[in-house]
């Protein structure tokens, strides 16, 4: 995956998480409403069909109590009570009913095939028994009994609420019961609301998901392209500063070689042409002519040597680094005439490719710096290795600069290109001047035992 993409994906992935736990949060609290909502209604209907039984209940005791306290309770009361309460409903599936204590059903308005029958063990579909539930409330003095039961209007088995009161003196139990169905219609609504609501929730948070990732992604490609653009620019200003380095060098190595070495050549010659004509016509100043010409080749053997010194040292190859900026440290002094002292630990040093060179030029540029501008008499050069790093450090006592205007202004090679060497691999550039002392400062990292070179 390229570094765009991933830069694409670091942005969006965590925007799908989090909109993705927002949802999961949004679902679950309204889950929680629902669920609360649904259980308020339940229990607020629930409260009003409790006080509806009770009225029910007693306004059936009302109607039985002349018979039922006169004292007599003798079978024509008792039958005379079953009749009144067979005939006292409200509603389609609103009846009441009778049970004895042994669970044998006395009166049942609506299924008249019960009555006379022993139903002590009787259970509905969730396991209860029913009958053995009822007399257990009514005892109780709760009286309120929850359980599923056949509803004579539809045929099926259905939740029900029975109030029941217990008639002591003649051992039976008193009761009716209202059929929930409204109560899990008016649930299932409030859930199915819920519900109807969390979609719409969800497509609300989904079109805003799409529109911040579409944002997001859009932003990213924006910048990518900006970073793109940029990266090119940087890249051709980079590549327009090598083709100019490069052309410097030519050129410098041009003028080296057309005003100083072919000069020489051109002298020498001319002066073995000399002295050949002289030596043909038999004259004593011919050798001397050739002593002097063979003069001139050493200086111009010198002058390539130098040439090639300043292109790349030998000493780098084969005594290292230390030994090659000694070198050069020794040849400014002598061209210069300022006071160089170079002092180094003498350590091995295990840079990585290139570091060495890099260190060599950098030490190279900083002594042409301090020929051309810095007007000093005494230059410190120091190299010190450990095994974790290796330091160099160039110290003059000449007039100063801006540090920052320079490298803000600064165009050829020079303190740029340095700061760019050593943080190509890794190190760490530093150079502070103020008038009568600049110090350029380089730690590098020395390369890891085993590492490939």
């Amino acid at each position: 995956m390229q570094l765009k993409h991933k830069i694409v994906a670091l942005g969006i992935l965590p925007l799908v998480l989090a909109i993705a736990v927002i949802c999961a949060l949004v679902i679950s609290l309204n889950r929680q409403l629902g669920d609360q909502q649904a259980q308020l209604i339940e229990d607020s209907i629930l409260a009003s069909k409790r006080a509806e039984l009770k009225n029910y209940v007693e306004m059936a005791r009302s109607l039985i109590a002349p018979l039922y306290d006169d004292g007599h309770g003798d079978a024509h009361a008792q039958q005379q009570v079953l009749e009144e309460l067979r005939k006292l409903s409200f509603g389609i599936n609103g009846y009441f009913f009778v049970y004895d204590r042994e669970g044998r059903s006395l009166m049942h308005a609506r299924q008249s095939d019960l009555v006379g029958q022993y139903l002590w063990d009787m259970k509905d579909p969730h396991g209860l028994p029913v009958i053995q539930a009822l007399l257990k409330a009514a005892q109780s003095g709760e009286g309120f009994q929850r359980y599923a039961w056949n509803k004579p209007s539809s045929g099926q088995v259905t939740d029900k609420l029975a109030y029941v009161v217990m008639l002591d003196r003649w051992g039976w139990m008193l009761g009716t019961g209202i059929y929930l169905e409204d109560v899990e219609r008016a649930t299932q609504q409030a859930r199915d609301e819920v519900a109807q609501g969390i979609r719409k929730t969800m497509l609300a948070i989904a079109a805003v998901a799409l529109v911040a990732v579409l944002f997001v992604f859009a932003s990213g490609m924006t910048l990518n392209v900006s970073e793109h653009r940029l990266a090119d620019k940087k890249l051709q200003r980079l590549t327009q500063r090598i083709v100019s380095l490069q052309e410097e060098e030519r050129s410098r190595v041009s003028r080296e070689l057309h005003d100083g070495i072919s000069q020489v050549l051109v002298s020498i010659k001319f002066q073995f042409e000399l002295a050949s004509h002289v030596l043909e016509n038999g004259q004593d100043k011919g050798l001397s002519i050739l002593k002097e010409a063979t003069e001139r080749l050493g200086e111009a053997i010198g002058e390539v040597r130098s040439l090639s010194h300043d292109l790349r040292s030998s000493l780098l190859d084969t005594l290292g680094l230390s030994a090659a900026i000694g070198q050069l440290a020794e040849e400014f002094e002598q061209r210069s005439g300022l006071t160089v002292t170079y002092n180094d630990n003498e350590f091995d040093c295990h840079l990585v490719d290139g570091a060495a060179v890099s260190l060599f030029r950098i030490v190279q540029e900083s002594l042409t710096n301090i020929e051309r501008h810095a007007q000093a008499k005494n230059v410190s050069i120091s190299l010190h290795g450990s095994e974790e790093s290796l330091r160099l450090t160039v110290i003059d006592d000449g007039v100063g600069f801006n540090v920052a205007q320079v490298e803000r202004l600064h165009a050829g090679i020079g303190l740029r290109n340095m700061r760019e060497r050593v943080e190509h691999f890794g190190g760490r550039f530093d150079l502070i001047s103020i008038p009568g002392r600049s110090e350029l400062d380089v730690l590098l990292p020395m390369k890891m035992p085993g590492a490939k070179r």
